[in-house]
Formats: C-alpha cells, sequence, structure tokens
C-alpha cells in the first residue's frame, strides 16, 4: 500500500521529470528562466547516454535563436586579475541594460575534479543582477581547461536572450587556442611588465589576441604607461589579421570605470568592424565546422571507451611497461575502432 508521503514523493519525481524535458527546458530559456538554463547546461555536460540525446534535440531547438551576442574570450596567468575585470565590466553592461552571462571554467581537482575556484562566489555582485548569469564549470580532462561543452552552453545562453558571453579561461596550457575558436573577440590580459620580462610570453598568445589590457594599472603606473608602450611595439611585428582588424593595448584599473568603459567601446568598434567587413559571419562558420569535427572526435573516442574498455587498458599498461611505444599503440587503437564498424 503506497503512503501519502510516498504519493507525494512520486508526484515531485514526475513532475521533475518533466520539468526537465526538451519542450519545457526550451520554454523556460526562451522566457529567461534560469533556473532552465542551468538545468539544460546540466544535461549538456551529462555523459549519460540519455541525456547526451536530450541535448542534441535541445541544441536544435535553441538553433534558430542563436548567434545574436558577441562572444568574448577573457585569458591571462593566474593573478593577473581576470574575475575583477570581468566583475567590473559584467556591471557595467548591466546597468545599461545589456545581459550578460560568465562561462567561466575553473581548474579541476584531480581528485574529486571539481572546481577549485568557484568565479560565482568571486563576482558576488555582478551575480546578484537579474540580467547576469555566472556559470563556473569545473575543466575536468578536457584540452587546456576548456569544458567540453562550452560551445553548446555558449548556444543556450544566447538562446536565452543574452547578449554579451564572457568565456574566462583558466589561463594555462593550451586553453588559449580553445578560447579563440569558440569567441568573436579575444582579450589577454596581462600584469604590469616589459622589457626583458616580455621575452617570457608565448608569441602564439600574442598573435591570437585581439587586445591587450595591462591590469592594476593604479598600482604600477609607471610600469604600466612603459608596458603599454612595449606591447604596441610587439604587436605591430606580428603578421596582419584576417580580420584586417589591428590589435589594440589598453589598461585598467578596478578604481577606474573610463577604463573598462574603454575596453567595452573598443570590442564594440571590432565587433562593428568585422561585421562591415563580412568576417564575422566568415569566422562563425569556420567555428561551426571546427567544432563539428571536434565533436565527431570526441564521439568516436567516446564510442571506443564504451566499447573496448578493457582492451585500451592493456594497451596502456604495455605502453607504461615500455613494451610498445605510444604512436605503436595508437594506430593499434585506432585498428580497434575500425573493427567495431
Amino acid at each position: 500500500m503506497t503512503t501519502h508521503n510516498e504519493e507525494d514523493w512520486l508526484k515531485h519525481r514526475k513532475n521533475f521529470k518533466e520539468s526537465l524535458s526538451v519542450e519545457s527546458l526550451f520554454v523556460g530559456l526562451r522566457n529567461g528562466l534560469r533556473s532552465s538554463l542551468s538545468s539544460a547546461i546540466t544535461i549538456i555536460e551529462s555523459s549519460i547516454q540519455s541525456d547526451q540525446e536530450k541535448a542534441t534535440q535541445l541544441i536544435d531547438r535553441c538553433l534558430p535563436f542563436t548567434g545574436k551576442s558577441i562572444r568574448i574570450g577573457i585569458t591571462g596567468v593566474p593573478g593577473v586579475g581576470k574575475s575583477t575585470f570581468i566583475e567590473s565590466l559584467g556591471i557595467q553592461l548591466v546597468s545599461q541594460g545589456i545581459k550578460v552571462a560568465v562561462l567561466s571554467v575553473d581548474p579541476s581537482s584531480e581528485r574529486s575534479h571539481g572546481s577549485i575556484l568557484g568565479d560565482k562566489t568571486r563576482m558576488n555582485i555582478l551575480a546578484s543582477s537579474s540580467l547576469a548569469y555566472i556559470r563556473p564549470t569545473a575543466s575536468g580532462n578536457s584540452l587546456g581547461g576548456v569544458a567540453q561543452r562550452t560551445r553548446e552552453s555558449i548556444l543556450l545562453c544566447e538562446a536565452a536572450g543574452f547578449e554579451v558571453i564572457l568565456v574566462e579561461t583558466v589561463g594555462v596550457g593550451q586553453s588559449e587556442t580553445a578560447v579563440h575558436a569558440l569567441t568573436d573577440f579575444f582579450l589577454l590580459l596581462m600584469l604590469p611588465v616589459a622589457g626583458d620580462e616580455l621575452q617570457g610570453i608565448k608569441r602564439g598568445i600574442m598573435e591570437l589576441a585581439d587586445a591587450v589590457v595591462i591590469t592594476k594599472a593604479d598600482e604600477l603606473p609607471e610600469k604600466t604607461d612603459l608596458a603599454i608602450q612595449t606591447y604596441r611595439t610587439a604587436i605591430h611585428l606580428f603578421p596582419a589579421k584576417d580580420s584586417t582588424w589591428a590589435p589594440k593595448v589598453l589598461s585598467y584599473s578596478m578604481f577606474n570605470e573610463q577604463s573598462v568603459l574603454k575596453v567595452w567601446e573598443m570590442i564594440k568598434a571590432f565587433e562593428a568592424e568585422i561585421k562591415e567587413n563580412g568576417y564575422f559571419e566568415q569566422r562563425r562558420n569556420e567555428q561551426s565546422v571546427y567544432w563539428m569535427r571536434e565533436s565527431v572526435r570526441d564521439l568516436l573516442w567516446n564510442r571506443l571507451l564504451d566499447q573496448s574498455s578493457a582492451y585500451i587498458q592493456q594497451i596502456e599498461k604495455e605502453v607504461l611497461e615500455g613494451k610498445i611505444s605510444p604512436f605503436k599503440a595508437s594506430h593499434l587503437v585506432f585498428n580497434k575502432l575500425i573493427e567495431k564498424k
């Protein structure tokens, strides 16, 4: 015999499952419900097969309502002040009535795979705004610290009506390249260093940047001025960008509201320029193809893990013992995948 409490629980479970249906999540997203957006991103990030199928349906449903935001990638070494800058920028934007979403990828704990830094707690003023949405995500095992489903999360945020999407990277490894392939504008935050210290900066990161912003300008004004001159000289030595945009170098201080507004004005100028010359649409299309290929790689690898996990573990053991080379091992695993077809 079912008790009253059991009946209530079953009813609650049924209602909860219904609230997570593709249609209900889509309706919630389109009505700007942050709870629906959070649930949708959780499903996107899930590795459960049924959730992946639901995620694909939801993305297809949302696709006609995406693409209208400006996507901004923000990177920089730990300690450069990314969260402070992002919150300052976000506060200025929401004060203008602009809806802002922050997708912040944190370093992961090797043991628990959870988020270490917790950006939502570091942006508590911005998080309290009804026009802002902050989603800290542990990077887990994804390449370079960029969450595996960040691109799909961007699409969901756009379908939910967010006009500016800020993607913060961990700022280490190859995450910069991955975020560059996700966004329209790539912003590199740097501490006020110059001269010999500039030699330690990877050329590749500088070449990706559409702008360099020197942070903590109020603390070291003389070094900041020197750093601006040095970076401007360095940037002019790089090949011209396909977008025809000439990268800019600005400074930022959390105590100077105008400094973050100047950064936003620069981003708007960039957006206007690349939309006028056609590069905006070209780049978005190229990114779509790139992420299709990345998704195919992920699907193939996950399928192989599902079907041949014991075989892969044996091959990995032989690599660890030095019996075969990683190169040969990769071919053995690939051939195993072909056999499954």
